[in-house]
């Protein structure tokens, strides 16, 4: 063999030596059963609902009142705001309501989200003949325990005499949701209608 083939012959075996020692030190890239799949996924976190509310807010004079003490009561717990014109255009068809249902088991529950000072001065000139309850942060943990995102005023949760709740709105009621509300409350008190069917009928509002 002349001396250049063996140089040639000595050079490509080192070149194969070489290739064949880098591709040992190479990770196995081939998937594997576990990395084949992926992860499921993660199912998201829904809020968590209240079947029976209980909180304590104060009143206009700061007196702690606790919702338990209007048990018995069918109850429409109404979210509202000083400066929310939709919630101060509710409020003289929620006196009529209560001054109307208040003898037929209907309590209306008024949650101002607002500054204190700022609802008792409101308070002034409303002449509310129902309870009128305070809070910002806590109120707005109230709604939310309904399980529906606390995105706007007016909101209204509607919680049965037993003391569960069944329902909720978010808007401005109207005479015809309120008669809607005191018919499938009356019916669910009579045992005409269960629970479940007072849900699905107060979720069509």
């Amino acid at each position: 063999m002349s001396r250049v083939m063996l140089i040639f012959a000595i050079g490509l075996l080192a070149l194969m030596a070489g290739a064949l020692f880098y591709a040992a030190r190479l990770p196995d890239l081939a998937p594997t059963a576990q990395s084949a799949s992926p992860a499921p996924l993660t199912e998201p976190t829904a809020l968590a609902v209240i079947t029976h509310p209980t909180f304590t807010l104060p009143t206009l004079d700061g007196t702690p009142r606790e919702f338990a003490e209007w048990q018995g009561k069918n109850r429409l717990i109404n979210f509202w705001a000083t400066w929310c014109a939709p919630c101060r255009r509710e409020i003289p068809l929620l006196k009529a309501f209560q001054e109307e249902q208040g003898d037929n088991g209907f309590q209306v529950l008024g949650i101002a989200v607002d500054f204190p000072e700022q609802v008792i001065a409101y308070a002034e000139s409303a002449g509310f003949n129902y309870p009128i309850l305070i809070g910002q942060q806590d109120a707005m943990a109230v709604a939310e325990s309904s399980g529906i995102e606390f995105i706007g005023m007016p909101f209204t949760m509607f919680v049965a005499s037993d003391g569960e709740y069944v329902g909720a709105y978010i808007g401005e009621l109207h005479q015809s949701h309120l008669d809607y509300i005191v018919d499938v409350m009356t019916r669910l008190d009579r045992g005409d209608i269960d629970k479940a069917a007072a849900r699905q009928q107060l979720a069509a509002l």
